[in-house]
């Protein structure tokens, strides 16, 4: 059995109507009904919910990776600091402007390096394997990478 229902629309609501119908190629009748039992159906808030829990899922993921790349930043500088700390020697005197102009010219070349990096898609945090679960670990391999080098 049918029903017979007037409903008053405003003219925004009834040109969006129409619209719809039109691109989908339904009359407004069908819009209207489909709609009205979509909204009716008990189904409607549980869909809604497994949406929403969705995008919450991969929001969550998005924030751990963010903390994990943050995390091994933050490590990353802290080990090379300590390094660089340990490593490098105090620069006499008379050889300091020598030494901050060549550090400018290092700082330029490394800018210049990172924006190429940056621009070609190419992430360090990418490249770096977890498999180390702690820091002396990565500080034994991270002091046997600078003997290599030494």
């Amino acid at each position: 059995m049918s029903y017979h229902l007037s409903v008053y629309l405003d003219d925004e609501l009834h040109a969006a109507l129409q619209e719809f119908a039109a691109r989908r190629g339904k009359s407004l009748s069908i819009v209207a009904v489909a709609a009205i039992a979509s909204f009716l159906s008990p189904d409607a808030a549980e869909r809604q919910e497994a949406v929403l829990a969705r995008r919450l899922d991969r929001l969550s993921r998005q924030f751990e990776r963010v903390e994990r790349d943050l995390g091994l930043d933050i490590e990353m500088l802290a080990l090379f600091i300590r390094h660089w700390l340990a490593a490098t020697p105090s620069v006499p005197e008379d050889a300091q402007a020598a030494a901050r102009a060549k550090g400018q010219e290092r700082y330029e070349r490394f800018v210049e390096a990172l924006g190429r990096r940056l621009a070609a898609g190419k992430l360090f945090s990418r490249e770096v394997s977890f498999e180390f679960s702690g820091t002396a670990e990565a500080d034994a391999d991270f002091q046997q990478a600078g003997d290599a080098q030494s």
